[in-house]
Parts: C-alpha cells; sequence; structure tokens
C-alpha cells in the first residue's frame, strides 16, 4: 500500500514495490552546489528579515511560524530552478492480454453434417433456437457457427471475460496463400472498444492452407511480454509447413514452446465426417504388351459396411501414345466394387497396357451421399509405358568389372534389353566396333541418334576422347532434353578428366586436378540421412525389412576418388566415413545427384559397385541400377518423343487460374525449330475440358520464347479435368497433356477436425481443450496474472503530484495564518 502511494505521488500507476528513490539536480548552474546553498540561504534569511522586520504586530511562535513557511516555500522555488530530478527504481503490474484467434481458411466454409443431438447443442451453445429461417443449423458454415457464437446477446463469451478478468483482449483472423499469417481484427484501436459484432463482420474463409507452426511463430513475432495467453476458434486441420508440435533441429524448440503461453483450443467442425479418399500407386515402370499391376489405395472415415465403385482409367498424354488409325481416347483398366470394413484398404488393378507413351493413370472412387469433400476421389500419377527399350550409352575406356556386369544386367532387362544397351569401348579393336551392334563407332553419331539416348553412363575416359562436339551435346542432352547421366569414377583417369570440358559445370562435385586417389586404408561406405530417404538407395522386396541393409554386402572399399568439394544444389546419398573435403567440414561424397536443367547428373566416386554381388548374386547389384533407369529415364519423354514435348508447369489449377502451357519442339535433327519453320498460323493449341474437344473447343496460339521453346497462359474458368492438344508441325501427328482444375484448395479435402492436434496443442501448454457448447468454461479455467514490469526511470519531481501537493499545501497553510492573524 505504501509503495503504491509512493508511486502515485511519484507519477507512476499500478506500482507493486519500489526499491529505491534518488535524488539530483539537473540544471547547469546547479551542478556547483554552492549557488543553490547561497540562494536558500538568502530566502531563509529574506522571510526572517521580513516578518522580524517588515510585519509588525506578531507575537513571536506566529512569525516564527510564517517565516519558516514563507523561508520553505522560497526554498523550493530555488530548487525548482535547479531542475530536481528523481531516478526511481520500482516494479510495477500490467494488465494481461489475451489474443483471440479465429481461423479464417476455406476449410471454415464448409457445412458439416451433424446428428440431431451435436445440432442440438450448437444451437444452445449459440443462442439460437433453430425456429428462425434467417440461420437454419444445417445451413450454418463452421465460420458462421463462430460469428453466431461471438455476437450472441446472452453470456457472450467475451463480455464474460472482460467482466470477470482483468484483461486486455486482441483479436486475431489467419489466413493466406502459401503459408497461414495472423490478421489483427479492429484497426489497430483500443481492444477494449471494439465490439463482438465488429469483429464477428471482419471475418472471413479465404486462407488457402493451414499452417498452424508457421502461425504459431508469427503470434509470437507480433507478441510482448505482456501476452498471458491465446484463445483460438478452429478446425486445426494442419495440411502445409513446420507442424506446432515439430522443430527443425533435435534440440530446437517447438513453436508452441517459442510461443511460450497457455493456448485454449476451441474445435470447429465436425471431427468425424463421411469422406472417401483415393491414392494411386502405379508402378515405376511399364512396358508395352507385359503384365503390370496397379495398386489403389482407398481410406474412409464414416462409412463402415458400406460399399463403392472404384474405376481406374490410363489417358494417354503424348501422341505417340496412340494405336494406329485411332484418335486419342481414355483406356478403362478396370472397375471393382469395394466393401469398407477397415479405415484403409488396397486394390490391385491388373494392367497389360497396348500403348506406348506417356500416360497419365488415375483411381476415381463414387461419390457417397453426404460426403463433405468430392476433391479427394480422385488421384493421378503420370507414368512413361515403354514401347520397346529404353536406350542407354556406356562410354568406357577399356573393360571394367562395373562395365562387364552393367553390360549383363541391361541385357536382361525388360525395358533395356540387346536392342536398348550400346557402348562406346575406346580400346576395343575397330574391326569390333563395326560388326558388333552393341558397339558404337564414334562417341558423336548423327544428333537424331545421340538425343535418342535416355540415359549415358560416362566412365573412366581420358580427356583426349572427349571432343568438343561431344561435351557440348552432353550438355544438351541433360539440360535441355531432360536426359540422365552417370558419372562413373575409375581408377586410371577419374572424373579430373572433365575439368577443362562443360561437363563439368554439370556434375554435383567439384573437381580438383591435384586429386588422386585415395587407397591407403579401406573404408566402408556411410548412407547420409537424406540417402536413407531415398528412393535410389532402398534396396530390398519393401515387404518390412530394413531397405539399407543389403548395402552391407558391399563390403569395404579399398579406394574412392577425391574432390574439391560439393555442389550447393547437390544432394548426397553416401559419404566417406571419416575424409573430408577441402573446407575441412564436409565428408567427402561417394554418390550424390543433382538436378541440372531439365536432367539429372549422379556422380558414383568409384566404380566398385559390383561389390553388390558377392553375398546376393546380381538380386541387389541389379535392383540398385534399373532404380538409377527408374528414376532417370521414366520421368520424362522417351527416345524420339523427346523431340515434341508437351507440358504443364503444375499438375493441378484452382478456377480462374491461368495455365502455362509449353511446347519443346525440334526437328528431326533435333535443331530447334523456330516461327520460320512452322506455318503461316504458327503452333496453335487446342484446349478444352474432358476428353473429347467438343463444338468449339478453346484455341490459343503458343508464342515463341527462345528457339524450340513455345508458351500460352490459358485461363481456366471451370472444374474438371483438360486436355491440350497441339499437332507436331513435322509428322503432323497430334500430341496432348492433361491437368486437372479444381474448385477447392487442400483445405476442403481432408474436412475432418484434427481433434487430436486440437487437444495436443493445448494440453502441451497447459491451456485446455473446448468443444463449442462447452467453450464457456474457459471463463473459470483461464488463469492470467498481471505482469510485472521491472522499471528505472528519471524524471523532473516538480512535474510529480507530490510536488503539486506540497507546494499547493504550503501556500494554503502560509495564507490560512496570514487570515487568521488578520494579515491578509
Amino acid at each position: 500500500m505504501i509503495s503504491q502511494l509512493l508511486g502515485w505521488l511519484l507519477g507512476i500507476s499500478d506500482v507493486e514495490s519500489v526499491d529505491g528513490v534518488r535524488f539530483s539536480l539537473a540544471a547547469p548552474w546547479a551542478a556547483d552546489p554552492t549557488w543553490l546553498i547561497v540562494g536558500c540561504a538568502a530566502a531563509v534569511g529574506f522571510a526572517i528579515w521580513y516578518y522580524t522586520r517588515i510585519q509588525s504586530g506578531l507575537s513571536t511562535i506566529p512569525a516564527a511560524a510564517l517565516a519558516a513557511t514563507r523561508a520553505i516555500i522560497l526554498t523550493i522555488l530555488i530548487v525548482t530552478l535547479a531542475d530536481p530530478t528523481v531516478r526511481l527504481t520500482a516494479n510495477r503490474l500490467l494488465q494481461p492480454v489475451l489474443y483471440m484467434v479465429i481461423d479464417g481458411t476455406e476449410s471454415m466454409s464448409i457445412r458439416d453434417n451433424f446428428t440431431p443431438d451435436q445440432l442440438a447443442e450448437l444451437n444452445e451453445a449459440v443462442g439460437n433456437d433453430g425456429s428462425g429461417s434467417e440461420a437454419a443449423p444445417p445451413a450454418l458454415t463452421r465460420q458462421q457457427w463462430v460469428k453466431t457464437y461471438l455476437e450472441r446477446e446472452q453470456d457472450n463469451l467475451i463480455e464474460k471475460l472482460q467482466a470477470k478478468h482483468d484483461v486486455q483482449l486482441e483479436y486475431f483472423v489467419f489466413d493466406g496463400e502459401s503459408t497461414s499469417i495472423a490478421r489483427r481484427l479492429g484497426g489497430g484501436t483500443e481492444k477494449e472498444t471494439v465490439t463482438p459484432e465488429a469483429i464477428a463482420s471482419e471475418l472471413t474463409t479465404n486462407g488457402k492452407v493451414t499452417a498452424l507452426g508457421e502461425l504459431v511463430t508469427d503470434l509470437g513475432n507480433q507478441s510482448s511480454r505482456r501476452l498471458g495467453g491465446v484463445v483460438m476458434f478452429s478446425d486445426f486441420a494442419h495440411n502445409s509447413g513446420m507442424a506446432p508440435l515439430g522443430s527443425s533441429g533435435p534440440n530446437e524448440p517447438t513453436p508452441l514452446q517459442r510461443l511460450g503461453v497457455p493456448l485454449y483450443s476451441i474445435g470447429i467442425g465436425a471431427v468425424s465426417t463421411r469422406d472417401l479418399q483415393v491414392e494411386i500407386q502405379p508402378p515405376l515402370k511399364m512396358k508395352k504388351a507385359e503384365r503390370s499391376t496397379i495398386t489403389v489405395r482407398v481410406s474412409q472415415s464414416g462409412v463402415q459396411g458400406e460399399s463403392a465403385q472404384v474405376t481406374v482409367t490410363a489417358h494417354p498424354m503424348q501422341g505417340d501414345a496412340v494405336v494406329e488409325g485411332s484418335q486419342l481416347q481414355d483406356i478403362v483398366v478396370g472397375t471393382q466394387t469395394v466393401t469398407f470394413d477397415s479405415s484403409i484398404q488396397y486394390l490391385e488393378f491388373p494392367f497389360i497396357p497396348q500403348q506406348s507413351g506417356r500416360f497419365l493413370i488415375s483411381a476415381s472412387v463414387e461419390v457417397l451421399p453426404g460426403e463433405v469433400s468430392e476433391e479427394n476421389n480422385q488421384s493421378s500419377r503420370a507414368v512413361n509405358i515403354v514401347d520397346d527399350y529404353i536406350r542407354l550409352t556406356y562410354i568406357e575406356n577399356e573393360p571394367t568389372w562395373e562395365w562387364r556386369f552393367v553390360k549383363e544386367v541391361f541385357h536382361r532387362d525388360r525395358l533395356v534389353g540387346m536392342e536398348g544397351f550400346r557402348t562406346f569401348l575406346r580400346s576395343a579393336d575397330p574391326k569390333v566396333r563395326q560388326a558388333n551392334e552393341m558397339f558404337l563407332p564414334t562417341l558423336t553419331p548423327p544428333r537424331s541418334e545421340f538425343f535418342a539416348n535416355d540415359v549415358i553412363f560416362l566412365g573412366d575416359v581420358p580427356s583426349e576422347a572427349l571432343n568438343e562436339r561431344f561435351s557440348r551435346m552432353l550438355k544438351q542432352f541433360v539440360g535441355q532434353f531432360g536426359g540422365g547421366l552417370v558419372v562413373v569414377s575409375g581408377p586410371n583417369n577419374g572424373p579430373s578428366e572433365l575439368i577443362d570440358t562443360e561437363i563439368a559445370d554439370m556434375l554435383p562435385v567439384k573437381l580438383d586436378r591435384s586429386q588422386s586417389i585415395r587407397s591407403a586404408q579401406p573404408f566402408e561406405m556411410q548412407i547420409t540421412p537424406l540417402g536413407k530417404q531415398a528412393d535410389l538407395m532402398q534396396l530390398g522386396d519393401g515387404l518390412g525389412g530394413d531397405p539399407l541393409q543389403p548395402w552391407q554386402s558391399l563390403g569395404k572399399l579399398p579406394w574412392y576418388q577425391p574432390v574439391l568439394g560439393v555442389h550447393s544444389q547437390a544432394n548426397v546419398l553416401a559419404q566417406h566415413p571419416t575424409d573430408l573435403c577441402a573446407d575441412g567440414k564436409t565428408p567427402q561424397p561417394l554418390i550424390a545427384t543433382r538436378r541440372y536443367g531439365n536432367g539429372e547428373v549422379i556422380y558414383i566416386g568409384f566404380n566398385e559397385m559390383w561389390r553388390l554381388r558377392r553375398i546376393h548374386g546380381e538380386r541387389y547389384y541389379r535392383q540398385f541400377w534399373s532404380q538409377i533407369i527408374s528414376r532417370l529415364a521414366l520421368s520424362h519423354a522417351l527416345g524420339s518423343q523427346k523431340r515434341f514435348v508437351l507440358a504443364m508447369d503444375q499438375p493441378e489449377y484452382q478456377v480462374d487460374d491461368r495455365a502455362l502451357l509449353s511446347v519443346e519442339a525440334y526437328d528431326e535433327n533435333f535443331d530447334p525449330l523456330t516461327l520460320d519453320d512452322l506455318p503461316a498460323d504458327g503452333l496453335q493449341a487446342q484446349v478444352f475440358l474432358g476428353d473429347t474437344p467438343g463444338a468449339q473447343p478453346q484455341m490459343v496460339k503458343l508464342s515463341e520464347t527462345r528457339p524450340g521453346r513455345f508458351e500460352v497462359r490459358v485461363p481456366v474458368f471451370e472444374a474438371g479435368r483438360y486436355t491440350a492438344r497441339v499437332n507436331d508441325p513435322i509428322t503432323g501427328s497430334p500430341s496432348e497433356v492433361r491437368f486437372d482444375v479444381v474448385g477447392a484448395s487442400a483445405e476442403q479435402r481432408n474436412p475432418a477436425r484434427n481433434l487430436a492436434l486440437q487437444s495436443t496443442m493445448a494440453t502441451s501448454t497447459g491451456g485446455k481443450s473446448y468443444e463449442l457448447p462447452t467453450a464457456d468454461q474457459l471463463v473459470d479455467d483461464l488463469k492470467l496474472e498481471p505482469v510485472v514490469e521491472e522499471i528505472s526511470r528519471s524524471f523532473p519531481i516538480w512535474g510529480t503530484p507530490l510536488w503539486f501537493i506540497l507546494v499547493v499545501t504550503l501556500l494554503m497553510a502560509e495564507w490560512i495564518a496570514r487570515k487568521r492573524a488578520n494579515l491578509a
């Protein structure tokens, strides 16, 4: 009580305790106290002289009292001229702040199908008896439930919070295109004066994703030390970015831990919804006229015991995928009726493709009555169906064990075979090169043959064997046509032979001419954390065993090729266990990948991979190289199809987007086509909804952006699967690409409220989780303590209530005394 009184006298409110008070004089002339002492003495002398010499008729005691009062007043005035300053060290109490955060994403526009009992509870919570026609309960969206709850007249949550707790409320809605950001509501004015109705009127549902980790981080960035808690209205359907309970590292705090205050979560939306979700899982490689199996994963909630029909189709995406004399058309792979007796079920569809080329394999499950979202009832994935073989070329100086075994592996591979594998062996007899079709007579065949390759292996070849034309074509093969390159280091020449060529620019590693192979100490290759997640490094049958276990068959390697460093865009999948690069920090890479232009380069720092055969034979050795081929060759158009390729910048768009259609167009010799090589009307595209053009397809003209590349932006105004068709100006045959336009974002594909996340976010911070009908309990559960702030402040004492009261009191006392003495 005394501390609060002292704080008030010195002009500071809400003082909890005073730790120290120190006075000083700020006026320059008062730095030397002599003048102040002289002034005060003169003031005292003047008061005594006045009441003893000038003011007569007073007895001794009244005269002394009046002289003392006048002396004190004059002394205070002189001290005021000296600018007296007080430095106060104290603790004061501040009003805590409570954030009210409301979900503003598209999932809040969902209308849930509640049971009658649930609807009755919600109606009671929002103060709506459901009898009015203005807002019949089934028609309310999640956002409307929140608005109605905030606006209720009786037992309003906001009013009850302000009545029971001395708290400042601040309001936010979170939304955003690619992440979640918190926007303040109420115009940033005095939050106590903002009405619940005004807050409800500002709520929207425009957010495209729910990124709760980023939201919590954003709230923390906007908060002050006065923040005491967060109340969040949401469906907690987290679908983007870092999880609020996740962290960027093993010792890093989570976003909620960094926020550091209790979170009170109020769930909006149905926990269990009627919903079906389908996911297509086709094999990575398929061959024409051979049986493959397409797997479909179907997930369900709320439809236990019901049945639905699942259909799998194959959609041709390129002109080569056409049976002679026919138009491009969908292929129905199969239809099955599934009865849902578990949450997840797998269906298998056998498929013997009779066409080759780029296909979009799609699965769809029929929409059941009452489903909240239909967007997740379809799933698609693009695959290559190979007609005859993938074209591989292995370039080597002389026969090595790796060359021999790789050749045997791909001779027996059904996607490569004898026809698909070619090699340039520099040491081979020229007569053998001419007589044996497997051997290439030259490294630089005609462009039409060179660019028809799909993957090129570059082994232990000296620099004099790699002419400038080959290096230039190889760089174009990878960067422009999306080909794959595998660089295998050898003990005789090594990748340092590539330093002065254009090939070095594409590698995932930085080369050093001075580095020679290191063979002093055998070592076991170490797979990196990134490598453990890469499909390329996963060996085995995928039936639950450790997919990295087969790598132990490799044993200890006798040598490797060191490099200067790792390219900034590279992914290192395997490394040396101890040796470092030139920077002294980065382990020496042994297997690394890098995207270069439209293609990819894989670097292997040794040619001892054949040692995988020593325990299990060819099994894992063949699997490793087959996975490399699947990764490098089957992700793009094959063979001569690379000459004319249609592509979209993304497989899926939103309604009202502008889809980017691009065409890579080359002639028979893989030289880029230009406007001068095209007909007078240029390169035209038909864009239409569905599989057939209809009466009036949308016609758009593509513009040349560079030689060989043409682009156009296509506006799409309706949801559905679209087809873009362009005729190849060289052959006259049509090529197609398909893309989806959806009317709903990721927010509506998983419509159920995430009750587990809602509860965990609250309990992990010391808060509580509520349903909307029980949210009133928050008023009693909320524990907010005033924030104690330590202050140390200097200010002129003459501007404080203490100085004012002192001066006024003395003046009034002197005036009253003079009045009683009949002097006034």
